[in-house]
């Protein structure tokens, strides 16, 4: 599973690509995410991921000086870089830092994830390149490398599996577990070594990720998504919500169920 670390000064636009995005479907998951371009150094330092996308313009430390921080600490990820009109040659002029490609705002769905595939196809070939160096330097034969496949745990991928299907109805690690005949703690240490959050963390992002593409239809009300999306009450939906997202889901809300909070 692809590791991704959001580095966005905007609350709103950080959401947006924490919740909006189906990152699963392109087998990555974000691990951590950034208000400041300090704060998103750390967790490139402490999380080491495959993938970091930055915008340019933070408080403080820039996007840019972030990426070329990680890059000094001999850091391994591919960056994307997000850029309006206004910053985009300067954002292009940052060609020492190996930006693997720039996304305008506002951030198109469809762009991000073509962008995100392709950085997939580049790790696995900079993957195969460093299986051949080190073959090579131990003196092996050039036998050519198979790709690399997405080396899944079944026991990770089935819990992926269960969330994606099962979100609305209380899937659990201990019945997982029971299921696939391991260990509850087995699998927990297992899952947050793979995805780095715990199944709970995992699930609840999963469950407020739909949550924000069913209220942005402004088909249902807040109460009907919150038992659409597995939460037992109102209450507990509103306050999971707010915690992972930012802000309140009665922001998204119809308009005639729009209220202050």
């Amino acid at each position: 599973m692809i590791h991704i670390v959001i580095a966005e000064d905007e609350d709103i636009i950080r959401s947006g690509l924490l919740y909006t995005i189906d990152w699963l479907s392109m087998n990555a998951v974000v691990v951590a995410s950034a208000a400041t371009g300090m704060e998103g150094l750390e967790k490139i330092k402490s999380l080491q991921p495959d993938i970091v996308i930055t915008d340019i313009k933070m408080p403080g430390m820039s996007g840019l000086d972030m990426i070329e921080a990680a890059q000094k600490a001999k850091i391994d990820f591919i960056p994307i870089v997000l850029t309006s009109y206004s910053d985009f040659n300067y954002a292009k002029s940052a060609i020492a830092l190996r930006v693997f490609d720039y996304l305008l705002k506002p951030v198109d769905e469809e762009k991000i994830k073509e962008v995100v595939l392709r950085a997939q196809e580049q790790l696995a070939k900079n993957l195969i390149a460093q299986k051949a160096e080190r073959a090579e330097s131990a003196g092996a034969s050039s036998s050519p490398f198979l790709p690399p496949m997405v080396s899944d745990n079944p026991y990770i991928a089935a819990c992926l599996s269960a969330i994606e299907q099962n979100y609305a109805e209380h899937p659990n690690i201990e019945t997982l577990a029971r299921t696939l005949k391991v260990s509850a703690s087995y699998l927990s240490r297992s899952f947050k070594k793979h995805t780095s959050m715990t199944f709970l963390d995992f699930l609840n992002t999963y469950r407020i990720q739909k949550a924000v593409s069913l209220l942005a239809d402004q088909k249902y009300r807040v109460y009907e998504v919150a038992a659409m999306t597995g939460f037992s009450s109102y209450k507990r939906f509103y306050e999971v919500f707010k915690s992972y997202a930012g802000f309140p889901p009665t922001e998204l809300a119809k308009p005639d169920e729009k209220r202050k909070d």
